[in-house]
């Protein structure tokens, strides 16, 4: 399950953090 979570929240998280940001919704 961590693998999972590390995985695709780690991935997907990174992508949607850069993209929230660069939006200005930091």
């Amino acid at each position: 399950m961590r693998v999972l979570v590390t995985g695709g929240a780690g991935y997907i998280g990174s992508h949607l953090v850069d993209r929230l940001l660069a939006l200005g919704h930091a």
